[in-house]
């Protein structure tokens, strides 16, 4: 990541984006989670998103990337979280019967921005941390 370009912005952002699927469920797993990254990879090419980390553990969520400014940070996670349930809904019927209520994920998402001490480094040791420690939870110190 580094500085981007459109046609009339210059621009270096970088936002760490949580949220979970509905009921916090273990969904994300197998099949599931393999296709989810693929469709988030796909819905980054074609809108100018830059994944730098993307994490996809069994309950949640974290994607560590890069957006144009035309885009808010709700309109991307909308964008990522709808498309992706409409694609998993039809592709995998039976996530329906787990998640009763007709919704794929959670209402809401953590986002935050890269600076002074949460810098791109530390949230990828964040990221990474979570893909090696998934299983047992414990907090990592990132301060």
């Amino acid at each position: 990541m580094g500085l981007k370009r459109t046609s009339h912005a210059v621009y270096d952002t970088k936002y760490h984006l949580v949220w979970a699927p509905k009921y916090r469920k273990w969904i994300l797993r197998g099949d599931i989670r393999d296709r989810t990254k693929k469709i988030f990879e796909e819905i980054s090419k074609n809108h100018d998103f830059e994944i730098d980390t993307l994490e996809i553990a069994q309950d949640h969520v974290h994607i560590f990337l890069s957006f144009p400014p035309r885009y808010s940070i709700s309109k991307v996670v909308g964008m990522l979280k709808s498309i992706s349930a409409s694609i998993i809904f039809k592709e995998h019927p039976k996530v329906k019967k787990e998640l009763w209520g007709g919704e794929f994920w959670e209402d809401g998402y953590f986002a935050r921005t890269v600076g002074d001490k949460v810098t791109t480094e530390v949230i990828r040791k964040y990221i990474m941390y979570h893909r090696e420690q998934e299983k047992s939870p414990t907090q990592l110190e990132l301060f």
